[in-house]
């Protein structure tokens, strides 16, 4: 059943371009493991690594946007939006396996550099980055709404630039017979992946721990909604992410007369809505505690 509009994520929104992409790896991540077994590359068969990360990711990534649709339930009450941030947290962690994997077989080729055919190498790369290039422009346009997506598009981007070292080497063994070229570019390849997926988890890590949102400022927040005229203080705030595009806020707030309760929260709430986009939030009012003077008289004898 299609979620409605309202309960869309962004990921979810972005459905159509995450199978075109998966169509596209699929398709040619089997032509590149036949490339890699037929010349020898371990180029090739790092980028073939990184397409079935790929393709695992975004076979998660629509797994997520399914799940993440089903409505919120006595012991789900949140739903299950998180499914989106747990398939981008095993997209990173995968994806830093195969980096690794490529490192450790690039130390043993530079001990021992094996024959490998250049011009299959090199025919097979450069359809591999026309594929890759493709693939990255698709999910660009959704990349910054969605950290589901953006896990994707990182991955697809990191083979980009794999498929451009794979091509480079090709050239060289081409030209030069220079074979030590492959598990070089190899290496660095992986290296270049390593940071960027780095971020991708800690990003995902953060959301799971309901840690504050990189783009909100608490300290703005609350700022902002002691400027709303009967609000004295906050305090008790918090701030988390529920996935992607989605945040939710709870906080305590001080005012003057709780009387006027429903004027205080309709303007709190569309404060936080049009400075902050937090649509969920739920805020508790509350009045200063009085002031009780206690006279205390002269010690006794």
């Amino acid at each position: 059943m299609e979620a409605p509009p309202h309960r869309q994520t962004a990921a979810a929104r972005s459905r159509g371009r995450l199978t075109a992409t998966l169509v596209l790896t699929c398709g040619f991540l089997v032509v590149e493991v036949a490339g890699a077994v037929w010349s020898g590359s371990l180029a090739l068969l790092a980028d073939a690594g990184h397409m079935l990360a790929d393709a695992a990711g975004l076979g998660l990534a629509h797994f997520a946007i399914w799940i993440a649709t089903r409505p919120p339930t006595p012991a789900k009450t949140y739903g299950y939006y998180r499914a989106e941030i747990l398939a981008a947290l095993v997209n990173a962690i995968v994806l830093l396996g195969v980096a690794g994997l490529i490192l450790v077989e690039t130390y043993r080729r530079v001990l021992a550099p094996p024959e490998i055919l250049g011009g299959p190498m090199l025919a097979v790369a450069t359809v591999g980055l026309v594929v890759n290039l493709a693939c990255a422009w698709i999910l660009h346009g959704a990349a910054a709404a969605s950290l589901n997506v953006r896990a994707a598009y990182l991955e697809v981007l990191g083979d980009a630039l794999s498929s451009i070292g794979v091509v480079v080497a090709a050239a060289i063994v081409v030209a030069t017979g220079w074979t030590l070229a492959d598990p070089l570019v190899s290496g660095a390849i992986a290296l270049v992946i390593v940071p960027r997926t780095w971020r991708l988890l800690r990003q995902a890590v953060n959301v799971l721990l309901e840690g504050t949102p990189a783009h909100l400022d608490l300290g703005e927040i609350e700022d902002a909604m002691r400027r709303v005229p009967g609000v004295r203080r906050v305090h008790d705030l918090h701030v988390w992410t529920l996935t992607s595009g989605r945040e939710a806020m709870s906080a305590h707030a001080v005012v003057d007369d709780v009387r006027d309760s429903e004027r205080l929260l309709e303007t709190l709430h569309a404060v936080l809505h049009a400075r902050f986009g937090i649509d969920h939030t739920t805020i508790q009012l509350e009045t200063e505690p009085p002031v009780v003077l206690r006279i205390q008289g002269p010690n006794p004898i």
